[in-house]
């Protein structure tokens, strides 16, 4: 029986392990961004050595990859679960909106990866859509069917992701950078439900099929 037990068990403290270099290695890329970021800080983060690190993922490339792939594929996931049972397109533009925020709102880390991402060109200089395309397609297909049924006018997918649901990540990332007097909790209710319906105005008006562009 112990010789049948061993392997598991090595194999559920590797995958332990595993997770949580994953999970020291959003919070150094988040603070320091890809470009200052070292092995070493991750590895200090999870209290073990460089070199069992490079056991995992060989180059701080890689491991920076693994880390960006799981923000998006978990945040996809997050919107099909929040999505489910909404047929109307605007009950699927605001359910896509409140999931992308209430994603990110919950992992802060998440927001200034991707905040990071946008602005700095290194890590994804290549193919800057390698990971974020699951996002991108998501709200391109809500857009069509509003516009497909009517219910939306001719607008720019991209123009709302970037008018609009942009505004999450600013939300999320700016709480504490706004100087005194100004910093605010992104998990308070008091904060999130007026920024939420905020967002909600704002979507309605950009998709009114009544208005022109």
């Amino acid at each position: 029986m112990a010789s049948i037990e061993r392997p598991v068990m090595r194999q559920a403290r590797g995958d332990a392990t595993r997770q949580a270099i994953l999970d020291a290695a959003e919070r150094v890329f988040a603070r320091l961004g890809y470009a200052a970021a070292r092995l070493e800080d991750v590895a200090l983060d999870v209290g073990i050595r460089r070199p069992s690190i490079v056991y995992y993922f060989p180059n701080k490339q890689q491991l920076y990859d693994e880390v960006e792939a799981g923000i998006f594929a978990a945040m996809h996931h997050y919107v099909v679960e929040r999505l489910a049972g909404a047929e109307r397109p605007m009950d699927q533009l605001l359910g896509l909106f409140d999931a992308w925020l209430d994603f990110l709102v919950a992992r802060p880390t998440a927001a200034r990866i991707i905040q990071r991402l946008i602005a700095d060109l290194g890590p994804r200089g290549d193919n800057p859509v390698r990971f974020s395309e699951t996002a991108l397609v998501d709200i391109e297909r809500v857009i069509a069917a509003g516009v497909e049924a009517g219910e939306f006018r001719a607008v720019s997918a991209m123009h709302i992701l970037n008018g609009i649901a942009g505004g999450a990540l600013f939300y999320v990332c700016n709480a504490a950078q706004l100087g005194e007097g100004r910093s605010y909790d992104p998990a308070d209710p008091a904060q999130l439900e007026p920024f939420r319906a905020l967002l909600h105005t704002l979507a309605k008006a950009a998709v009114n099929p009544e208005k022109g562009d």
